[in-house]
């Protein structure tokens, strides 16, 4: 049974940090990081905004962009992300509520660091599929945590994006998907922890391009596709050079991966980062391209999807475009950054 996105949004928030703001306070050369993450600025959350209030902006977003679309009848409603506000009260109903969707939904929070999103993705496209829902809302967003004077603390950026999945008005199918999973500590966090930990170096080959090529090569043999067959391809960005590396690993282009690379500008956005990806490149297709996204989680896993966008496209609204999100923005100093981040403790 065919299914796949009916529509999709996305937000990030306007205040950014320069990488040159960070280094002063710790005495980094700045010129250096920026080498060598290919990030030059991340994205912050104002004062009054969180992993829902994200959540909910993208939601409404999708759910603008397709006037025809009634939130009463989205059977599920999953969110990703690792920084959800309360330990034990869920998000997704929060979100539920502020869309106008039905209580008769059911809905969860997920977890799996940077992939929360795209195993929401999933678990939607199978609800859809097996009839047991018409649409499914799939978020993926986070405020992301890095300890002071970390190196998460240059690229732990804000932002998020929601899809909505069904079976009438596809936008682009999701012709199928594969995982690949396995216990890799790369980064943790433990309860009553405000900030994660990380392996380091670890985080990259046995974890990061490991997931990532598996995943892929993976789903690609599976439907017997190769990179050439493919117009866009988005990876996960904790940096700008580990997707830019993985996509050559691949055989994948620079071409393909430039309009959905976008962590130079943001930063890290975590369970939202490929979702972010993908949705900017669903904001400059056209019928008949195809999308291959693979999100990667530490801990560790990763999600591959195989996209083909269909005429449905011309038929919505692809704004706001979230290279209009990126572009708008504030500076913010670091102690304004520390403020929206609420990293001074009482």
């Amino acid at each position: 049974m065919k299914a796949g996105i009916v529509s999709y949004g996305a937000y990030v928030p306007r205040y950014r940090i320069k990488v040159e703001d960070i280094a002063s306070i710790w005495g980094d050369d700045a010129e250096s990081i920026k080498r060598g993450l290919y990030v030059f600025q991340k994205s912050l959350p104002g004062v009054d905004e969180d992993t829902v209030t994200i959540s909910v902006e993208a939601a409404r977003n999708a759910l603008r962009k397709r006037g025809d679309l009634n939130p009463e009848e989205i059977g599920a409603i999953y969110v990703g992300s690792e920084s959800h506000p309360y330990v034990v009260k869920p998000t997704a109903t929060i979100v539920g509520e502020a869309i106008g969707a039905d209580n008769n939904f059911t809905a969860a929070d997920f977890e799996f660091a940077c992939k929360a999103g795209t195993a929401a993705m999933q678990v939607c496209l199978g609800l859809v599929r097996s009839g047991l829902i018409k649409y499914g809302l799939a978020i993926g967003a986070d405020v992301s945590q890095g300890a002071p004077g970390d190196a998460l603390e240059y690229t732990a950026g804000a932002g998020g994006a929601a899809f909505i999945i069904g079976r009438d008005g596809i936008i682009a199918e999701i012709e199928d998907t594969y995982s690949f999973t396995s216990d890799t500590p790369d980064f943790w966090r433990r309860e009553g922890q405000d900030y994660p930990r990380h392996g380091g170096r670890f985080t990259g080959e046995p974890a990061y391009f490991r997931h990532i090529v598996n995943a892929a090569r993976g789903l690609m043999e599976k439907l017997g596709t190769s990179p050439e067959d493919y117009d866009y391809a988005v990876f996960h960005q904790p940096n700008g050079k580990f997707p830019v590396r993985v996509a050559k690993m691949l055989g994948f282009t620079e071409e393909q991966i430039k309009p959905g690379l976008l962590v130079p500008w943001i930063g890290n956005t975590y369970s939202g980062s490929s979702m972010l990806g993908l949705a900017a490149v669903l904001d400059e297709s056209k019928p008949g391209d195809r999308i291959f996204m693979t999100s990667f989680g530490s801990g560790a896993g990763s999600d591959a999807f195989s996209i083909t966008v269909t005429d449905m496209i011309k038929e919505i609204r692809r704004k706001p475009r979230v290279w209009d999100m990126i572009q708008r923005v504030k500076y913010v100093d670091y102690g304004t950054y520390t403020k929206h981040k609420k990293k001074l403790k009482v």
